[in-house]
């Protein structure tokens, strides 16, 4: 067979042309027993890091595949096919690994769709949006059920601190150009460690990292939560790790590329503790009886993700070229100071948000603060 790329894959393009013969050497190898079609070979999509995905269409049947190109010496593969094998234990719709060149970083996968859950969600229309945010949590309930200690990496101490750390490092020091003095940096410093100790205080499950609706698709043959090869699939979960099952649901509520109204985010966390804490996921401090206490828990968690994620996003543009993550910045400082705005420990660090962004006259309206 040839090793050339097929002529109608002119979108796809290799900074590495001995890259791309071997890809196509070892497509061409798959192709006859996985019954895909090169010459279909498109790309699908690229993610934060250095992995690519290409679509290529089944001989067989009707669909395609999902191809992942994962340059070895930046990602590391392993995590990836580790954490789909628990997903799928745990009966979530998640990719299938058909074929993997380890030693090359090139995957064929199930193909989960071409429409992500973000597409299909509009802020304003927050009850057309229940059925899928039901299902979404429903999903994240048979994952945590699943967890065992000793699986995954813990989401412990030194990680909680090296996320935080990228706040300070990527989006003060180097996105906003501050000097920070010795006064900011013992502020972040026990800012931070109040922080990840709250945060270490919850039970831990498996934690996706990334549960959010840009990792959730929508099948090909339409949403229906009831027919188990209809439900929303996730992707994205290669970073998994052993943490606060507090984690994703944060994560699915405050998301990073869309706001939703906070009786939305109340109302979907709330219908998320009924159902866990029915399976003893919450038997910790009265959760499992005062969901105020849970959610207090849950904005704890929020600010830390939150502030991670404003420093890579910093990163992401600054280091990698991609501005278009940057760009969403602004609701990750509004999540933060509203957090900050609800617990009088973190006054500090509202004072200091305030001043970097020129938000001091908003600092006398914080309400509810405990």
């Amino acid at each position: 067979m040839s090793a050339s790329l097929p002529q109608n894959a002119q979108t796809v393009t290799w900074a590495d042309p001995a890259r791309g013969a071997r890809f196509a050497r070892w497509i061409a190898a798959i192709a006859p027993d996985q019954a895909i079609d090169p010459s279909t070979l498109r790309l699908a999509s690229a993610d934060a890091s250095f992995r690519r995905y290409f679509r290529v269409d089944r001989t067989d049947a009707p669909g395609s595949r999902i191809v992942m190109d994962a340059p070895p010496d930046k990602e590391d593969c392993r995590p990836f096919v580790r954490v789909a094998a628990l997903l799928h234990e745990a009966g979530v719709r998640a990719p299938e690994v058909l074929a993997w060149d380890e030693a090359q970083g090139f995957m064929l996968l199930t193909d989960l769709g071409e429409q992500t859950l973000l597409t299909a969600l509009d802020p304003a229309q927050p009850t057309a949006a229940l059925p899928y945010f039901k299902d979404a949590a429903a999903t994240l309930l048979s994952w945590q059920r699943a967890s065992r200690p000793g699986v995954l990496p813990a989401y412990d101490a030194a990680l909680l601190q090296r996320e935080l750390q990228l706040f300070p490092d990527w989006y003060l020091t180097r996105h906003k150009g501050l000097a920070l003095d010795e006064a900011t940096r013992s502020l972040l410093a026990q800012t931070f460690a109040r922080i990840v100790e709250r945060n270490l205080a919850a039970p831990s499950v498996f934690v996706h990292r990334d549960f959010m609706p840009r990792n959730l698709m929508l099948p090909r043959e339409g949403f229906d939560p009831a027919d188990p090869a209809r439900r929303l699939g996730v992707l994205d979960f290669q970073d998994a790790v052993y943490g606060p099952v507090t984690y994703d649901i944060a994560c699915l509520m405050r998301d990073a590329f869309l706001t939703w109204e906070e009786d939305m985010v109340l109302d979907v966390t709330i219908r998320y503790w009924e159902q866990a804490r029915k399976t003893g996921l919450l038997d910790f401090e009265g959760w499992s009886e005062d969901f105020g206490a849970f959610y207090r828990a849950v904005d704890w968690m929020a600010l830390q993700r939150h502030l991670k994620v404003a420093g890579i996003f910093a990163r992401l543009t600054l280091r990698d070229g991609k501005p278009q993550y940057l760009a969403d910045a602004p609701r990750f400082l509004l999540y933060i100071r509203n957090t900050a705005a609800r617990y009088r420990e973190l006054t500090p660090l509202l004072r200091l948000i305030d001043r970097i962004e020129g938000w001091e006259a908003a600092s006398g309206f914080a309400f509810g603060r405990v």
